[in-house]
């Protein structure tokens, strides 16, 4: 067993199951199929691999529905090469479900009637994302949830329940940088006609300048190919995203250049889904920077 034990977050899929068993220690499961070619795929490699019970609980994401929880225990707990060690949910992931004290609660119980019908420990009740860390720091999640699954407030700071960032955690510590290509001043709104079709939507509010109104542009490499472009806000206050294409973004500065020439770059604050497009991005350098107060 490595030091670290690696989870697999996503649900496993059939045609990845030999890399799934090959590289993680822990799944989070909701098909029998699955965990079934999983304990094969295990027995071949000489391994027994950790599995985790997902329940449908109102995100509709993944999960059983709890009314099939017996049946769906009882196909996977004496497969040789698998263990199950906990029951999970999904809360606030996809449609935005506030996780609650009821939903908490459920889980618990069922924890507790596998137990005792199986006679069989389940160390793990794996319902908390970054969305039930409010109900954390209040202390009134029950002690029996035991296990986090924590990515945007740890990163982030957010507080998806009330808003804001969560008192000791801080939003900056993630920036991107994007170099300038061009700067120069140009009309903020077309000076031709305009389709209502256009590959990338622009994020300018046409009511936001008049006709012929003039000021500073810079072109910065990084586009839609890179990140989630809507999900990027300048750190300077003044400065506003015009738009994206590709592999350019565009950023209105005002009436001067602000000192900015070709070759500089801009900072911009990241929202999750920005921040995780730029993460996977290949061809963007990612930097470690300690002991720097912003």
């Amino acid at each position: 067993m490595p030091e670290t034990e690696r989870w697999y977050l996503r649900p496993p899929h059939l045609s990845r199951v030999k890399e799934i068993v090959e590289l993680t220690e822990v799944s989070l499961n909701s098909e029998t199929g699955v965990i079934k070619a999983i304990n094969e795929e295990a027995q071949r490699q000489g391994k027994i691999h950790k599995v985790v019970i997902m329940i449908e609980l109102g995100d509709l994401r993944e999960g059983i529905l709890p009314g099939t929880l017996i049946r769906f225990y009882e196909q996977v707990f004496n497969l040789e090469h698998i263990e199950v060690v906990g029951i999970g949910a999904n809360l606030g992931c996809l449609s935005g479900a506030v996780p609650s004290i009821d939903q908490l609660m459920q889980l618990v119980l069922y924890k507790e009637l596998l137990e005792l019908k199986f006679n069989h420990p389940l160390p793990l009740i794996s319902a908390g994302s970054s969305a039930l860390l409010p109900l954390l720091i209040e202390k009134a999640v029950p002690r029996s949830i035991n296990h986090f699954r924590v990515g945007e407030s740890l990163f982030l700071g957010t507080n998806l329940i009330h808003g804001g960032t969560i008192p000791g955690l801080r939003e900056d510590v993630v920036r991107v940088e994007a170099e300038i290509a061009e700067i120069k001043e140009k009309s903020l709104t077309p000076l031709v006609e305009t389709a209502d079709i256009s590959p990338f939507a622009s994020t300018q509010d046409s009511d936001d300048f008049t006709p012929g109104q003039r000021g500073y542009r810079a072109l910065v490499t990084l586009g839609q190919l890179d990140t989630d472009v809507s999900g990027l806000t300048p750190v300077h206050p003044d400065y506003q995203i015009a738009g994206a294409s590709s592999d350019i973004t565009v950023v209105n500065l005002g009436d001067s250049p602000d000192g900015l020439k070709v070759g500089d770059t801009i900072q911009f604050k990241v929202s999750y889904s920005a921040l995780l497009r730029l993460m996977n991005g290949r061809y963007l350098d990612k930097a470690l920077i300690e002991n720097q107060h912003r």
